[in-house]
């Protein structure tokens, strides 16, 4: 089995969801300092910017917890 096939395995586990799911959550801090400093220096295109990030990154992970749901998962947070 090539690395190429093992990653795309992953990718399509319970375990790469999860790790999907906490990298896509992880960059809910940079578009958080990015929204505070655009508060701050008053810059509207800037603070805009980051609430579609938000809403990007909001959206990834509803899809990811999707694809958890549909694996099976009996995590108790999945309801």
């Amino acid at each position: 089995m090539s690395a190429l096939t093992k990653a795309k395995g992953f990718k399509k586990s319970k375990a790469g969801t999860y790790l999907s799911i906490g990298t896509t959550a992880f960059g809910a801090f940079s578009v958080l300092k990015q929204a505070k400093k655009a508060r701050t220096e008053q810059d509207k295109l800037q603070l805009l910017d980051a609430v579609v990030s938000a809403a990007a990154i909001a959206t990834g992970v509803a899809i990811l917890l999707r694809e958890l749901k549909r694996m099976g998962d009996d995590d108790v947070l999945l309801g």
